[in-house]
């Protein structure tokens, strides 16, 4: 998480949107957390980070009892969120 997103309100969105308890979202975003962390940058400082490999990731955990579907959605919104903001995009 960025120093410029207020983590509580991040995930009062997402809660508001996908409708998954509030911890539950923070494990995912934990979990999401430590997968970015280990991917490595291109040459731009640009991280790359596959959705599906991701999502992979994250109900692959042991304390994650989401399905994929849950997890996905809950990246999805968080991704809006962080656009919305002017912090994220995708790479074309």
């Amino acid at each position: 998480m960025s120093d410029q997103v207020n983590e509580q309100e991040l995930v009062d969105v997402l809660a508001a949107q996908t409708k998954v308890d509030p911890k539950l979202i923070r494990l995912v975003l934990k979990h999401e957390q430590t997968f970015i962390n280990k991917a490595k940058a291109n040459a731009k400082g640009e991280v790359d980070i596959d959705n599906d490999d991701l999502v992979d990731y994250v109900t692959a955990q042991r304390d994650v009892k989401l399905d994929e579907l849950t997890v996905e959605s809950i990246l999805d919104a968080e991704m809006d969120y962080l656009m919305d903001k002017g912090l994220a995009g995708y790479i074309d």
